[in-house]
């Protein structure tokens, strides 16, 4: 979960930075992405706004989720049976492209959306397709990723004991 909040911190998105991390059941990572627009398109260019008079002047049809990015982002042939690590609990439209990439399980950290009709509606498709999906319980509640302890004095023979 820790990296998938780690590659959100790389979104735009001034409101909601979410992000995904796919695992094999070797639990090494195959997959890692945030939201964002698509490729070639400016995040400049696009709207970010959560409203506006116009749809088109908001950033939801333009907008690729962090799920879509992650198996798009795949370093393996596959992400059948694989775990993904999402900051949200993913809509129904990114939970049907979980579904066709054959992914088995969900483990999500906010689910802040619970009673929407997209929320239950992934719910329902994760349901019929039988793919787990569990509220994240963290042992930490902060990691701290300190860049100047590998440069310290004997602090780098520490990090990997």
């Amino acid at each position: 979960m820790a990296v998938a909040f780690l590659s959100a911190q790389r979104s735009k998105d001034p409101n909601s930075q979410v992000g995904a991390c796919i695992v094999n059941p070797e639990h090494k990572i195959v997959g890692i992405g945030y939201n964002g627009m698509p490729n070639g398109c400016s995040d400049d260019v696009l709207p970010w706004a959560r409203t506006a008079k116009n749809k088109l002047d908001t950033k939801y049809p333009y907008v690729c989720h962090a799920e879509l990015n992650a198996i798009m982002n795949k370093n393996s042939a596959d992400v059948k049976g694989c775990t993904m690590y999402v900051a949200l609990f993913p809509c129904n439209e990114c939970a049907k492209l979980i579904i066709q990439a054959g992914i088995k399980e969900v483990i999500f950290m906010s689910d802040k959306y619970h009673d929407t009709p997209e929320m239950t509606a992934a719910r329902r498709l994760f349901d019929l397709a039988e793919i787990k999906y569990i509220k994240f319980t963290p042992k930490l509640s902060r990691i701290v990723i300190d860049f100047d302890a590998i440069n310290s004095a004997g602090q780098s023979q520490n990090l990997c004991q």
